[in-house]
């Protein structure tokens, strides 16, 4: 698919395929066309070229029915907030010929956590609870697929993990849930993922392929200069790498085996102390990063 505004690029025609009852996760930073993606996939937008197909059904020709079989839970809380808990849900289930007690057993360990303020005014739940109460409603239809974008954005971690638990669960009821997020600790929480940036796709794997094929030795630096200590390090001749990752910046080094003696006194040189330096295990965000620097457009 490829989708423009303008002189902007939103999808560069991209492709990729998501197996029934997956959970399939769509990574990548604001900007990157996830909520683009999201919209053509849920009927609400036209792609400038290219097709989507959800079990079978083309997005344009079968929009109709596309709209019956899926659930969607946009980035931005989008349900009527003048309206109560109940009265939201009531709604959505109406609109789709069913009922709250018809589909309880499916919403029941997301509606139980919501039904004490059932009668509060949606507008009005805490920034967790109405990312519950959105999910109940994209669920109450009982879906065949789960199109969430950036659920968890904006929510405490206590929450975000309890969210994800519940997306875990949900599988049970043969259900595929694509989710969007700018959070790569959430990759990890995914069977596969797509690596995006820019409107294009980097990578296509399980998780923990992705991490094994990070291609150097990693290594974090931490001084007591942290920030003169990125730079510093980007002027090393063999860097590969250098990037800030939390209180130490990831550095890679373009030969095999890094000099650290030499490194030390390069960075002591600089005016550092109190230098940390050690080897590291990479992460999907590292991974992410090492392909944002390569040729993959």
């Amino acid at each position: 698919m490829h989708k423009t505004y303008g002189d902007v690029s939103a999808l560069n025609d991209i492709s990729f395929d998501v197996g029934e009852g997956e959970l399939f996760g769509i990574i990548g930073p604001d900007g990157a066309g996830k909520s683009t993606l999201f919209r053509i996939l849920t009927t609400l937008m036209l792609a400038d070229s290219g097709s989507a197909y959800l079990l079978g059904m083309d997005v344009v020709k079968d929009y109709d029915k596309i709209r019956n079989i899926i659930g969607y839970m946009p980035g931005r809380f989008s349900l009527y907030q003048d309206l109560t808990v109940e009265e939201n849900l009531n709604l959505f289930a109406s609109i789709f010929g069913t009922t709250v007690k018809e589909q309880y057993e499916l919403i029941k360990e997301i509606y139980v956590q919501i039904e004490p303020f059932k009668d509060r005014r949606a507008g009005k739940l805490s920034g967790g609870m109405k990312q519950k109460l959105a999910l109940c409603c994209a669920l109450v239809h009982k879906p065949k697929i789960l199109l969430l974008d950036e659920p968890t954005t904006g929510v405490d971690p206590v929450s975000r993990k309890e969210f994800w638990g519940m997306l875990k669960r949900l599988q049970q009821w043969d259900i595929t849930i694509v989710v969007s997020t700018p959070y790569m600790d959430e990759a990890t929480l995914c069977e596969r993922v797509a690596l995006v940036q820019d409107g294009n796709i980097l990578s296509i794997e399980k998780p923990e392929t992705i991490i094994s094929r990070f291609p150097r030795k990693l290594y974090s630096v931490k001084s007591n200069r942290k920030a003169r200590l990125l730079n510093d390090l980007r002027l090393l001749p063999d860097v590969a790498s250098a990037f800030a990752f939390g209180e130490s910046i990831h550095y890679t080094d373009k030969r095999d085996e890094l000099n650290i003696e030499e490194l030390l006194k390069f960075l002591e040189e600089k005016g550092h102390e109190n230098i940390e330096l050690k080897e590291t295990k990479a992460t999907i965000e590292d991974c992410f990063m090492d392909l944002m620097t390569k040729d993959h457009v």
